[in-house]
């Protein structure tokens, strides 16, 4: 069986779907667990850092969506779902994801693309986006001015960051037609550059207290996921709870709902 990363290669199938679901990635997924959950609890940080996991390794959202139906018909015949106990976590549905992930690999193979690049343009209303980026860069100058004293050299990154994301919102205002697979690619890179200098720059402690929530978190898993799943998810929890610690926001369209 492959592993997350190795299924990295699936991310163009997930573009055949139209581009809202590929865009709003982790909406579907969450309200889709909610529904199978039957309840409408708040998604744990280890449930997120389980979607971006998934996400960032490529595995369609088709896939992940046929990978829960899975694993709760597999829970369900099981002794704790036999007693009536939730299923809680994404972290229950991880092999099953990426057992329907792999599935759908096999069978792409030779498949024509049914998407080319660029066909989910103006997927979004551009008023919509802009409102979007006018709320992450107010984000970013706000934490600009929290840390220029303290840490000047993160506020001066963070002010750099901040810039070229205004650049990059600047794209919204012409004519021709928006292409949205490009600007992903700018905010990824974006992204990028801010978990790199927040891992770099974040005090021992810090990361400590985070890495503490993650083991006790993973704590029931561990024993069930493969070291290259757990590897990235406890990068993605990691940089996730670093940017809520922050006050920075995710850049990426895949957040934008």
């Amino acid at each position: 069986m492959r592993n997350l990363r190795s299924l990295s290669g699936t991310r163009n199938s997930s573009q055949k779907m139209d581009g809202w679901n590929y865009f709003n990635y982790f909406t579907e997924i969450e309200e889709y667990f909610w529904k199978k959950r039957g309840a409408h609890l708040l998604v744990s940080p280890l449930d997120w850092a389980i979607m971006e996991a998934w996400q960032k390794a490529g595995v369609p959202l088709e896939a992940v969506l046929k990978g829960i139906d899975r694993a709760f018909e597999s829970y369900g015949r099981s002794r704790r779902g036999g007693s009536g106990k939730p299923l809680k976590s994404l972290a229950y549905c991880t092999d099953a994801v990426l057992e329907a992930a792999e599935e759908q690999l096999e069978s792409s193979v030779g498949a024509q693309q049914a998407a080319k690049p660029g066909s989910t343009a103006e997927t979004f209303p551009r008023e919509e986006l802009k409102k979007y980026f006018e709320k992450n860069i107010a984000q970013l100058k706000c934490a600009v001015e929290i840390n220029q004293s303290a840490q000047p050299a993160l506020g001066a990154a963070l002010a750099n960051i901040a810039k070229s994301l205004e650049s990059a919102a600047t794209l919204l205002d012409t004519p021709a037609a928006l292409d949205l697979e490009d600007l992903e690619r700018r905010l990824t890179i974006l992204d990028e550059k801010l978990h790199a200098l927040l891992a770099g720059l974040a005090p021992e402690e810090l990361l400590l207290k985070i890495q503490r929530e993650l083991d006790g978190q993973l704590a029931a898993h561990r024993r069930k996921m493969k070291a290259a799943q757990l590897a990235l998810i406890e990068e993605q929890f990691v940089q996730k709870r670093l940017l809520e610690e922050f006050g920075l926001p995710r850049l990426s369209l895949f957040y934008f709902s």
